[in-house]
């Protein structure tokens, strides 16, 4: 049986986490320039719809009934 290469998952684990670290920080200097809409906002997607506002053409989704 072969054994586990820990040093191996160390690294893997150890690239994961730099990545996601410069992944948020570069969002966060898009934010502080102005080219992304803050997480919070409502402009980020303006076209979302809730589920209990009916669709544009009135009738309702057709997703939601299977």
């Amino acid at each position: 049986m072969a054994t586990p290469n820990y040093g191996f998952e160390k690294r893997q684990k150890e690239l994961a986490k730099k990545r996601k670290k410069e992944d948020k920080l570069k969002a966060k200097s898009d934010r502080k320039m102005g080219l992304l809409p803050d997480e919070g906002s409502d402009e980020a997607d303006p076209e979302v719809k809730t589920e209990d506002q009916p669709s544009a053409d009135g009738l309702a989704d057709p997703r939601a009934t299977a």
